[in-house]
């Protein structure tokens, strides 16, 4: 059984985030897909929010609006099993019992979406190849931002995004994209098709 993992899919990621994804919407788009496609097979989905702690920066303050998951996401119950779990690190599976709900399921592919690419759908991805867990991702389905350092120099949001992804796909992660257009999956008439799977 293949379990959907919604990483950090917040408020916080938005134009009026504190931590903007260039083209969030046309990620989120994408992640609504797989929820769509999670839901018509009845498939587990995992919804993970992220808390900043006390000592950090502002952004996914517990409470604030930031810290909430975009609108039109979160928990449905007509469907198959789903479930938010909280976390104050980057890997969902940290001390969140994602793990444990996953196995007691019977889930051992899980496909990956959400935010940030390179930092806590990374780092949930290495976490669950190390659990043994077949890891995909959708590439579409996933956003990071510019990164900028006086000595290695910058890398564009996009580039970032790449980047992350070949070092996992490198590790044995499996991209798996839709074969839908963005129009065709902003179409709320057309029905998410399984995808192709590629490693």
């Amino acid at each position: 059984m293949r379990a959907l993992i919604v990483v950090d899919a917040q408020n916080e990621f938005s134009e009026g985030g504190l931590r903007p994804v260039p083209y969030h919407d046309r990620a989120l788009a994408y992640i609504q897909s797989r929820v769509a496609e999670a839901r018509r097979l009845r498939n587990p989905i995992a919804w993970l929010r992220h808390y900043n702690k006390p000592s950090e920066s502002r952004a996914f303050v517990p409470g604030s609006w930031g810290a909430e998951l975009s609108a039109g996401f979160g928990p449905a119950f007509e469907f198959g099993p789903e479930r938010v779990f909280e976390k104050d690190v980057f890997g969902a599976f940290y001390e969140t019992g994602l793990e444990e709900w996953l196995r007691a399921l019977g889930a051992n592919d899980v496909l990956l979406v959400g935010f940030y690419t390179h930092m806590c759908l990374s780092t949930s991805a290495r976490e669950a190849l190390v659990r043994g867990f077949n890891v995909f991702i959708d590439p579409d389905a996933t956003g990071a931002h510019d990164l900028v350092d006086p000595v290695l120099g910058s890398q564009t949001a996009d580039e970032v995004r790449r980047a992350a992804l070949l070092h996992l796909k490198d590790m044995g992660v499996a991209f798996a994209k839709t074969e839908l257009s963005l129009e065709e999956i902003m179409d709320s008439r057309v029905t998410i098709p399984v995808d192709t799977v590629a490693r």
